[in-house]
Protein backbone atom coordinates (compact mmCIF):
# COMPACT_ATOMS: atom_id res chain seq x y z
CA UNK A 1 0.00 0.00 0.00
CA UNK A 2 1.35 3.42 -0.94
CA UNK A 3 2.52 5.58 1.95
CA UNK A 4 1.39 9.07 0.96
CA UNK A 5 3.00 10.56 4.08
CA UNK A 6 6.43 9.99 2.50
CA UNK A 7 5.54 11.54 -0.89
CA UNK A 8 7.83 14.42 -1.86
CA UNK A 9 5.31 15.85 -4.31
CA UNK A 10 1.93 16.75 -2.83
CA UNK A 11 -0.62 13.94 -3.41
CA UNK A 12 -3.67 14.92 -5.46
CA UNK A 13 -6.91 14.10 -3.65
CA UNK A 14 -9.35 14.08 -6.57
CA UNK A 15 -12.25 12.65 -4.59
CA UNK A 16 -15.41 14.78 -4.58
CA UNK A 17 -16.54 13.34 -1.25
CA UNK A 18 -15.10 11.60 1.80
CA UNK A 19 -16.37 8.78 3.99
CA UNK A 20 -16.94 9.13 7.73
CA UNK A 21 -15.98 6.25 10.03
CA UNK A 22 -19.23 6.46 12.00
CA UNK A 23 -22.23 8.70 12.57
CA UNK A 24 -20.61 10.56 15.47
CA UNK A 25 -17.60 11.44 13.35
CA UNK A 26 -19.93 12.75 10.63
CA UNK A 27 -21.67 14.93 13.21
CA UNK A 28 -18.35 16.23 14.51
CA UNK A 29 -17.08 17.02 11.00
CA UNK A 30 -20.19 19.00 10.13
CA UNK A 31 -20.14 20.83 13.49
CA UNK A 32 -16.49 21.76 13.06
CA UNK A 33 -15.30 19.73 16.05
CA UNK A 34 -13.29 17.43 13.75
CA UNK A 35 -10.94 18.72 11.07
CA UNK A 36 -11.30 15.83 8.63
CA UNK A 37 -12.59 16.61 5.10
CA UNK A 38 -16.33 17.25 4.90
CA UNK A 39 -17.00 17.48 1.13
CA UNK A 40 -14.81 18.91 -1.61
CA UNK A 41 -17.05 21.94 -2.11
CA UNK A 42 -16.07 22.94 1.43
CA UNK A 43 -12.41 21.94 1.22
CA UNK A 44 -10.10 19.37 -0.29
CA UNK A 45 -6.92 17.86 1.25
CA UNK A 46 -4.72 18.98 -1.67
CA UNK A 47 -6.20 22.48 -1.58
CA UNK A 48 -5.72 22.53 2.20
CA UNK A 49 -1.96 22.15 1.73
CA UNK A 50 -1.99 25.10 -0.66
CA UNK A 51 -3.98 27.11 1.90
CA UNK A 52 -1.49 26.27 4.65
CA UNK A 53 1.57 27.18 2.58
CA UNK A 54 0.09 30.43 1.30
CA UNK A 55 -1.05 31.38 4.82
CA UNK A 56 2.47 30.79 6.08
CA UNK A 57 3.95 33.00 3.35
CA UNK A 58 1.41 35.74 4.01
CA UNK A 59 1.45 35.64 7.81
CA UNK A 60 -2.26 34.74 7.82
CA UNK A 61 -4.15 32.57 10.27
CA UNK A 62 -5.59 30.57 7.38
CA UNK A 63 -6.96 30.67 3.87
CA UNK A 64 -9.58 29.37 1.50
CA UNK A 65 -8.57 28.24 -1.99
CA UNK A 66 -11.08 29.03 -4.71
CA UNK A 67 -11.74 28.19 -8.35
CA UNK A 68 -10.45 31.55 -9.61
CA UNK A 69 -9.22 34.95 -8.50
CA UNK A 70 -12.68 36.42 -9.10
CA UNK A 71 -14.05 33.65 -6.92
CA UNK A 72 -11.73 34.73 -4.10
CA UNK A 73 -12.69 38.41 -4.46
CA UNK A 74 -16.41 37.63 -4.61
CA UNK A 75 -16.20 35.36 -1.57
CA UNK A 76 -14.21 37.85 0.50
CA UNK A 77 -16.53 40.78 -0.21
CA UNK A 78 -19.79 38.87 0.05
CA UNK A 79 -18.72 37.29 3.33
CA UNK A 80 -18.77 40.79 4.85
CA UNK A 81 -21.59 42.52 2.96
CA UNK A 82 -25.38 42.32 3.05
CA UNK A 83 -28.03 44.06 0.98
CA UNK A 84 -27.74 47.82 1.51
CA UNK A 85 -24.01 47.74 2.27
CA UNK A 86 -21.26 49.59 0.42
CA UNK A 87 -17.73 49.00 -0.86
CA UNK A 88 -15.17 51.79 -1.35
CA UNK A 89 -12.66 50.89 -4.06
CA UNK A 90 -9.46 52.88 -4.50
CA UNK A 91 -6.78 52.73 -7.18
CA UNK A 92 -6.55 50.90 -10.48
CA UNK A 93 -8.89 47.96 -10.96
CA UNK A 94 -8.84 44.91 -13.20
CA UNK A 95 -11.86 44.85 -15.54
CA UNK A 96 -13.39 41.81 -13.87
CA UNK A 97 -13.15 43.38 -10.42
CA UNK A 98 -14.66 46.63 -11.66
CA UNK A 99 -17.51 44.74 -13.34
CA UNK A 100 -18.19 42.81 -10.13
CA UNK A 101 -18.34 46.02 -8.10
CA UNK A 102 -20.18 48.18 -10.62
CA UNK A 103 -22.54 45.71 -12.31
CA UNK A 104 -22.99 42.42 -10.45
CA UNK A 105 -23.02 43.32 -6.75
CA UNK A 106 -25.47 46.22 -7.28
CA UNK A 107 -28.00 43.58 -8.41
CA UNK A 108 -27.86 42.41 -4.79
CA UNK A 109 -28.05 46.02 -3.53
CA UNK A 110 -24.35 46.09 -2.61
CA UNK A 111 -23.04 49.32 -4.15
CA UNK A 112 -19.58 50.77 -4.66
CA UNK A 113 -17.80 54.11 -4.94
CA UNK A 114 -14.50 54.48 -6.81
CA UNK A 115 -11.51 56.70 -5.99
CA UNK A 116 -8.24 57.47 -7.72
CA UNK A 117 -5.16 55.83 -6.19
CA UNK A 118 -3.95 58.94 -4.35
CA UNK A 119 -7.37 60.28 -3.29
CA UNK A 120 -7.19 59.12 0.31
CA UNK A 121 -8.85 62.28 1.60
CA UNK A 122 -12.13 61.69 -0.24
CA UNK A 123 -11.93 57.98 0.50
CA UNK A 124 -11.95 58.70 4.21
CA UNK A 125 -14.67 61.35 3.91
CA UNK A 126 -16.91 58.89 2.10
CA UNK A 127 -16.97 56.30 4.88
CA UNK A 128 -20.59 55.92 5.98
CA UNK A 129 -22.56 53.66 8.33
CA UNK A 130 -23.27 51.29 5.44
CA UNK A 131 -19.60 51.03 4.42
CA UNK A 132 -18.39 47.49 5.08
CA UNK A 133 -15.28 47.14 2.89
CA UNK A 134 -12.41 49.18 1.50
CA UNK A 135 -10.96 47.37 -1.52
CA UNK A 136 -7.81 47.97 -3.55
CA UNK A 137 -5.29 46.27 -5.81
CA UNK A 138 -1.66 46.57 -4.76
CA UNK A 139 -0.87 47.46 -8.37
CA UNK A 140 -3.57 48.59 -10.78
CA UNK A 141 -4.08 46.18 -13.67
CA UNK A 142 -3.47 47.49 -16.29
CA UNK A 143 -3.10 51.18 -15.39
CA UNK A 144 -0.16 50.42 -13.03
CA UNK A 145 -1.27 52.92 -10.38
CA UNK A 146 0.31 52.12 -7.02
CA UNK A 147 -1.50 52.61 -3.73
CA UNK A 148 -0.14 53.36 -0.28
CA UNK A 149 -1.51 50.23 1.38
CA UNK A 150 -0.23 51.21 4.82
CA UNK A 151 -1.95 54.61 4.70
CA UNK A 152 -5.23 53.02 3.56
CA UNK A 153 -4.85 50.41 6.30
CA UNK A 154 -4.62 53.16 8.91
CA UNK A 155 -7.84 54.73 7.60
CA UNK A 156 -9.57 51.36 7.72
CA UNK A 157 -8.37 50.74 11.28
CA UNK A 158 -9.32 54.24 12.43
CA UNK A 159 -12.89 53.84 11.19
CA UNK A 160 -13.13 50.11 11.94
CA UNK A 161 -13.78 49.15 8.32
CA UNK A 162 -12.73 45.85 6.73
CA UNK A 163 -9.81 46.24 4.33
CA UNK A 164 -9.34 43.77 1.44
CA UNK A 165 -6.27 43.88 -0.83
CA UNK A 166 -5.92 42.10 -4.14
CA UNK A 167 -2.21 41.27 -4.13
CA UNK A 168 -2.22 39.15 -7.30
CA UNK A 169 0.60 41.01 -9.02
CA UNK A 170 2.93 41.32 -6.03
CA UNK A 171 2.99 38.07 -3.99
CA UNK A 172 5.89 37.98 -1.50
CA UNK A 173 6.99 41.46 -2.71
CA UNK A 174 4.18 43.16 -0.76
CA UNK A 175 2.76 41.84 2.52
CA UNK A 176 -0.67 43.52 2.93
CA UNK A 177 -1.52 41.84 6.25
CA UNK A 178 1.53 43.53 7.75
CA UNK A 179 0.32 46.87 6.37
CA UNK A 180 -3.19 46.82 7.85
CA UNK A 181 -5.21 44.56 5.53
CA UNK A 182 -7.71 42.09 6.98
CA UNK A 183 -8.07 39.84 3.93
CA UNK A 184 -5.65 39.35 1.04
CA UNK A 185 -6.89 37.82 -2.21
CA UNK A 186 -5.01 36.36 -5.17
CA UNK A 187 -5.64 35.04 -8.59
CA UNK A 188 -3.17 32.19 -8.27
CA UNK A 189 -3.64 31.68 -12.01
CA UNK A 190 -1.10 34.45 -12.51
CA UNK A 191 2.52 34.49 -11.30
CA UNK A 192 1.95 32.12 -8.37
CA UNK A 193 1.20 29.27 -10.79
CA UNK A 194 3.34 30.90 -13.43
CA UNK A 195 2.68 28.88 -16.59
CA UNK A 196 -1.03 29.09 -17.51
CA UNK A 197 -1.70 25.51 -16.40
CA UNK A 198 -4.01 26.12 -13.44
CA UNK A 199 -6.99 28.40 -12.89
CA UNK A 200 -7.34 29.28 -9.24
CA UNK A 201 -7.58 31.83 -6.47
CA UNK A 202 -7.18 32.14 -2.73
CA UNK A 203 -8.29 34.39 0.12
CA UNK A 204 -6.05 34.70 3.19
CA UNK A 205 -7.31 36.00 6.50
CA UNK A 206 -5.93 37.99 9.41
CA UNK A 207 -6.12 36.58 12.92
CA UNK A 208 -8.82 38.28 14.98
CA UNK A 209 -7.68 39.71 18.29
CA UNK A 210 -9.47 39.95 21.65
CA UNK A 211 -10.41 43.55 20.93
CA UNK A 212 -11.15 43.68 17.23
CA UNK A 213 -13.06 45.91 14.82
CA UNK A 214 -15.06 42.91 13.65
CA UNK A 215 -16.62 42.72 17.11
CA UNK A 216 -18.28 46.11 16.58
CA UNK A 217 -21.97 46.61 15.76
CA UNK A 218 -21.04 47.24 12.13
CA UNK A 219 -20.21 43.52 11.79
CA UNK A 220 -22.75 42.13 14.22
CA UNK A 221 -23.51 39.23 11.86
CA UNK A 222 -20.04 37.87 12.68
CA UNK A 223 -20.87 37.34 16.36
CA UNK A 224 -21.81 33.63 16.04
CA UNK A 225 -18.58 32.94 14.14
CA UNK A 226 -16.49 34.85 16.68
CA UNK A 227 -18.17 33.01 19.54
CA UNK A 228 -17.49 29.62 18.00
CA UNK A 229 -14.24 30.12 16.04
CA UNK A 230 -12.56 33.00 17.82
CA UNK A 231 -9.50 34.21 15.91
CA UNK A 232 -10.58 32.26 12.78
CA UNK A 233 -14.04 33.85 12.55
CA UNK A 234 -13.44 35.47 9.15
CA UNK A 235 -12.68 32.06 7.65
CA UNK A 236 -15.88 30.60 9.08
CA UNK A 237 -17.91 33.50 7.74
CA UNK A 238 -16.47 33.11 4.24
CA UNK A 239 -17.16 29.37 4.20
CA UNK A 240 -20.66 29.42 5.67
CA UNK A 241 -21.95 32.72 4.22
CA UNK A 242 -20.56 32.28 0.70
CA UNK A 243 -18.51 29.20 -0.23
CA UNK A 244 -21.06 26.67 0.99
CA UNK A 245 -23.88 28.15 -1.08
CA UNK A 246 -22.17 29.72 -4.10
CA UNK A 247 -19.56 26.98 -4.53
CA UNK A 248 -16.48 28.79 -5.90
CA UNK A 249 -14.45 25.85 -4.63
CA UNK A 250 -10.91 25.01 -5.69
CA UNK A 251 -10.12 21.99 -7.84
CA UNK A 252 -7.56 19.54 -6.41
CA UNK A 253 -5.60 19.29 -9.65
CA UNK A 254 -5.43 23.08 -10.00
CA UNK A 255 -4.22 23.34 -6.41
CA UNK A 256 -1.51 20.78 -7.14
CA UNK A 257 -0.22 22.70 -10.16
CA UNK A 258 -0.36 25.91 -8.14
CA UNK A 259 1.78 24.30 -5.44
CA UNK A 260 4.35 23.39 -8.11
CA UNK A 261 4.48 27.02 -9.22
CA UNK A 262 4.77 28.23 -5.65
CA UNK A 263 8.07 26.37 -5.28
CA UNK A 264 9.82 28.73 -7.73
CA UNK A 265 7.83 31.91 -7.11
CA UNK A 266 10.57 33.83 -5.32
CA UNK A 267 13.13 33.15 -8.05
CA UNK A 268 10.72 34.07 -10.84
CA UNK A 269 9.63 37.22 -9.00
CA UNK A 270 13.19 38.52 -8.81
CA UNK A 271 13.96 37.88 -12.47
CA UNK A 272 10.71 39.29 -13.81
CA UNK A 273 10.78 42.46 -11.74
CA UNK A 274 14.38 43.14 -12.75
CA UNK A 275 13.47 42.51 -16.39
CA UNK A 276 10.53 44.93 -16.22
CA UNK A 277 12.84 47.78 -15.24
CA UNK A 278 15.37 46.94 -17.96
CA UNK A 279 12.71 46.67 -20.67
CA UNK A 280 10.88 49.83 -19.62
CA UNK A 281 14.11 51.86 -19.80
CA UNK A 282 15.06 50.46 -23.20
CA UNK A 283 11.62 51.18 -24.65
CA UNK A 284 11.62 54.70 -23.24
CA UNK A 285 15.07 55.34 -24.71
CA UNK A 286 13.57 54.45 -28.12
CA UNK A 287 10.84 57.08 -27.56
CA UNK A 288 8.09 54.50 -27.14
CA UNK A 289 5.27 55.74 -24.91
CA UNK A 290 5.91 53.22 -22.14
CA UNK A 291 4.56 53.19 -18.59
CA UNK A 292 6.14 51.57 -15.53
CA UNK A 293 6.55 52.96 -12.00
CA UNK A 294 10.34 52.48 -12.13
CA UNK A 295 10.56 55.29 -14.71
CA UNK A 296 11.25 58.81 -13.47
CA UNK A 297 8.34 60.10 -15.55
CA UNK A 298 5.79 57.86 -13.80
CA UNK A 299 3.32 59.53 -11.42
CA UNK A 300 3.97 56.90 -8.73
CA UNK A 301 7.77 56.76 -9.03
CA UNK A 302 8.41 58.05 -5.50
CA UNK A 303 5.93 55.57 -4.04
CA UNK A 304 7.62 52.84 -6.08
CA UNK A 305 10.99 53.71 -4.52
CA UNK A 306 9.66 53.94 -0.97
CA UNK A 307 7.02 51.19 -0.76
CA UNK A 308 7.70 48.87 -3.72
CA UNK A 309 11.46 48.54 -3.50
CA UNK A 310 11.39 44.92 -4.68
CA UNK A 311 9.31 45.69 -7.75
CA UNK A 312 5.64 45.88 -8.67
CA UNK A 313 5.04 42.75 -10.70
CA UNK A 314 5.10 41.63 -14.31
CA UNK A 315 3.20 44.41 -16.09
CA UNK A 316 4.60 47.08 -18.40
CA UNK A 317 2.28 49.04 -20.70
CA UNK A 318 2.75 50.74 -24.06
CA UNK A 319 0.40 53.30 -25.60
CA UNK A 320 0.55 53.31 -29.37
CA UNK A 321 -2.08 56.03 -29.71
CA UNK A 322 -4.56 54.11 -31.85
CA UNK A 323 -5.94 50.58 -32.12
CA UNK A 324 -4.53 50.22 -35.63
CA UNK A 325 -0.98 51.06 -34.55
CA UNK A 326 -1.30 48.80 -31.51
CA UNK A 327 -2.44 45.90 -33.68
CA UNK A 328 0.46 46.42 -36.07
CA UNK A 329 3.02 46.44 -33.25
CA UNK A 330 1.59 43.28 -31.70
CA UNK A 331 1.30 41.44 -35.00
CA UNK A 332 4.92 42.21 -35.98
CA UNK A 333 6.44 41.01 -32.68
CA UNK A 334 8.01 37.53 -32.71
CA UNK A 335 8.35 36.76 -29.00
CA UNK A 336 5.00 37.90 -27.62
CA UNK A 337 2.14 35.49 -26.92
CA UNK A 338 -1.20 37.27 -27.37
CA UNK A 339 -3.48 36.22 -24.53
CA UNK A 340 -5.61 37.61 -21.71
CA UNK A 341 -3.43 36.19 -18.92
CA UNK A 342 -0.54 37.78 -16.99
CA UNK A 343 2.24 36.39 -14.81
CA UNK A 344 3.28 33.61 -17.17
CA UNK A 345 6.80 32.30 -17.73
CA UNK A 346 6.36 33.56 -21.31
CA UNK A 347 6.03 37.21 -22.22
CA UNK A 348 2.38 37.94 -22.93
CA UNK A 349 0.64 40.89 -24.55
CA UNK A 350 -2.85 42.15 -25.29
CA UNK A 351 -4.58 45.21 -26.72
CA UNK A 352 -6.89 46.23 -23.88
CA UNK A 353 -9.69 48.26 -25.46
CA UNK A 354 -10.62 45.67 -28.08
CA UNK A 355 -10.61 42.68 -25.72
CA UNK A 356 -11.16 42.74 -21.94
CA UNK A 357 -12.59 46.27 -21.94
CA UNK A 358 -14.49 46.20 -25.25
CA UNK A 359 -17.93 46.33 -23.56
CA UNK A 360 -17.07 49.16 -21.16
CA UNK A 361 -18.31 52.70 -21.73
CA UNK A 362 -15.92 55.52 -22.63
CA UNK A 363 -16.30 56.95 -19.12
CA UNK A 364 -15.49 53.61 -17.55
CA UNK A 365 -12.45 53.16 -19.79
CA UNK A 366 -11.25 56.62 -18.82
CA UNK A 367 -11.69 55.82 -15.11
CA UNK A 368 -9.70 52.60 -15.51
CA UNK A 369 -6.95 54.15 -17.66
CA UNK A 370 -7.86 52.31 -20.87
CA UNK A 371 -6.95 54.22 -24.04
CA UNK A 372 -7.44 53.27 -27.69
CA UNK A 373 -3.77 52.34 -28.16
CA UNK A 374 -3.03 50.69 -24.80
CA UNK A 375 -1.07 47.44 -24.87
CA UNK A 376 -0.49 45.45 -21.70
CA UNK A 377 2.74 43.49 -21.57
CA UNK A 378 3.31 40.77 -18.99
CA UNK A 379 7.05 40.21 -18.92
CA UNK A 380 8.22 36.60 -18.77
CA UNK A 381 11.46 34.77 -18.07
CA UNK A 382 13.10 35.30 -21.47
CA UNK A 383 16.19 37.47 -21.87
CA UNK A 384 14.97 41.06 -21.28
CA UNK A 385 17.28 42.39 -23.99
CA UNK A 386 15.68 40.04 -26.53
CA UNK A 387 12.18 41.05 -25.43
CA UNK A 388 13.01 44.75 -25.68
CA UNK A 389 14.70 44.32 -29.07
CA UNK A 390 11.70 42.44 -30.44
CA UNK A 391 9.30 45.20 -29.35
CA UNK A 392 11.58 47.97 -30.58
CA UNK A 393 12.00 46.34 -33.99
CA UNK A 394 8.24 46.01 -34.31
CA UNK A 395 7.76 49.63 -33.22
CA UNK A 396 10.19 50.81 -35.89
CA UNK A 397 8.24 48.88 -38.53
CA UNK A 398 5.07 50.68 -37.43
CA UNK A 399 6.82 54.07 -37.36
CA UNK A 400 8.32 53.59 -40.81
CA UNK A 401 5.06 52.47 -42.35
Amino acid sequence: MTNFDSAISTPISSSASFSYSNSKEAEDIFSGNCSKPLYSRMGNPTSSILEQKMASLEGAIGGIATSSGMGAISMAIMSLCDSGDEVLAIGGLFGGSYALLSQTLPRFNINSKFFKADDLENLEKSIAPQTKVIFCESVGNPNLRLVDIEAIGKIASKHQIAFIVDNTITPIIVKPLELGADIVVYSTTKIISGNSSALGGIALFRKLEDSDKFKSNRYQFLSPFIEKLGSKALIGSAKKRVLRDLGMSANANASYYTLLGLETLELRNKRVNNSCEIIARKLQDTHINVNHPSLLTNIDHELYLSKYSNGCGTIVTIDMGTKDRAFKLLDNCKLLTLTANIGDSRTLALHMASTIYRDFSDNEKSLLGITDGLIRLSIGLEDPDLIATDIINSFLIVENG
